[in-house]
């Protein structure tokens, strides 16, 4: 069956009908920092550290963006200036990335100058006053649904607004240190309101051993999915996916391997025409794997199509993985950076694979981490309608 119909279509109808706060429901919410390291982040043109949980925008006009795109969320901070006047920062939403030579993007942008914090730049109906005091910490919260956005700033009302024309783009702050003196960020997190969890960090609940039992070799610890490398099945999704966006996280030991298995049959079968396909998960620095085929390289559409890039951080670190399929069309995103972006025009056997089928976690008899595994619709757009003959 094709990707099954989530809860944001209800959530559409809520839309319509909310007021005077746009209505939100279910969603997947994370964490976007850490509070340990910038893993999860792109820092461009500027400087920025994690000091005590916090983080700090040190020096240069630069953008920290996110990993991933987001069309339907929720967004939750905290912030301050470190400097007692003058100060100004950003944090932007939808956006695309930096252009033309210029340090950050042109819309959409929640201000945090001194006097206008809170107020959407551009949106001439989200204006706050008075609910934040200068140079204390303030807690906002932006909700984006389609074309409508509202904001709360410490708890209270601050704004509601429509016209937002961008139907995704990237998370980011905005550094401009020079003009706008040093920022501190802490407890940044988003909920992905179109997105519905595969892993609900407690047991194997809507997964199962392909052709044996799961418990062979995978396990929950810690909140996170563990194959212990020991001999048994692959793991295999409870239900099937046409067109979807898929994102997890993933961490390897020195020398690691996996993958993850996209629409495939429920024997897994992911090599052949006819078949699904493999995306790698490797530890792309280990020696043993310095003469691999380039489409056995992590990110790659496995014996297809090769990652453009290897961005894979050292064992031990977790990594981000988002899978985006539409038709015949992969879009992988490896750490925030596009590795493959291929379809059947660019390679031929793409045509041959299954256009829906199970999700499924490799076993390679080694050990490897999985977490924050959800599934979204796909943010691809749809393949152009051929011509009409007349």
């Amino acid at each position: 069956m094709k990707y099954p119909t989530p809860s944001y279509v209800c959530l559409l109808v809520l839309v319509a009908v909310a007021a005077p706060a746009i209505a939100e429901t279910g969603g997947v919410r994370l964490a976007l920092f850490n509070g340990e390291n910038l893993d999860g982040w792109h820092v461009t043109n500027c400087d920025a550290v994690v000091e005590d949980g916090v983080l700090v925008t040190v020096a240069g006009n630069g953008f920290i963006r996110t990993d991933h795109e987001y069309r339907d969320f929720v967004l939750e901070w905290s912030s301050r200036p470190r400097q007692a006047e003058q100060w100004d920062s950003g944090v932007y939403f939808r956006c695309d990335l930096p252009g033309n030579k210029r340090p950050w993007p042109q819309k959409y942008q929640i201000n945090l100058l001194q006097g206008q914090e809170g107020n959407g730049v551009g949106l001439p109906k989200a204006v706050s006053q008075g609910l934040v005091r200068g140079g204390e910490w303030a807690r906002y919260k932006l909700t984006v649904i389609g074309e409508q956005a509202v904001l709360e700033i410490n708890g209270k009302p601050a704004w509601k607004t429509d016209g937002i024309e961008s139907a995704k783009g990237y998370l980011g702050l905005q550094v401009e240190v020079p003009n706008g003196g040093q920022f501190e960020f802490k407890e940044i997190y988003v909920t992905e309101l179109d997105a519905q969890s595969l892993f609900n960090g407690r047991d194997l609940s809507g997964w199962e051993g392909g052709g044996a039992a799961a418990d062979l070799c995978w396990e929950v610890t810690d909140g996170e999915l563990l194959c212990t490398g020991a001999k048994g099945p692959w793991l295999r999704s409870a239900g099937e996916y046409g067109d979807f966006n898929l994102r997890l996280d993933y961490k390897l030991k020195a020398g690691g391997n996996s993958g993850v298995f996209l629409r495939v049959a429920e024997n897994g079968a992911h090599r052949d025409p006819g078949e699904g396909v493999e995306i790698q998960v490797l530890d792309d620095r280990a020696e043993r794997y310095r003469k691999l085929k380039p489409y056995q390289y992590t990110g790659s559409v496995y014996g297809v199509a090769a990652a453009q890039q290897h961005v894979g951080r050292e064992p031990g670190r977790w990594n981000s993985l988002e899978m985006d399929c539409r038709g015949t069309r992969y879009r992988l995103t490896h750490n925030g950076v596009v590795i493959v972006d291929v379809d059947a025009t660019d390679f031929p056997e793409l045509a041959n694979r299954r256009l829906s089928g199970f999700l499924g976690l490799q076993n390679h008899s080694e050990e490897v981490w999985y977490r924050n595994i959800r599934v979204g619709p796909s943010l691809l757009p749809a393949p152009a309608a051929p011509p009409v003959e007349k």
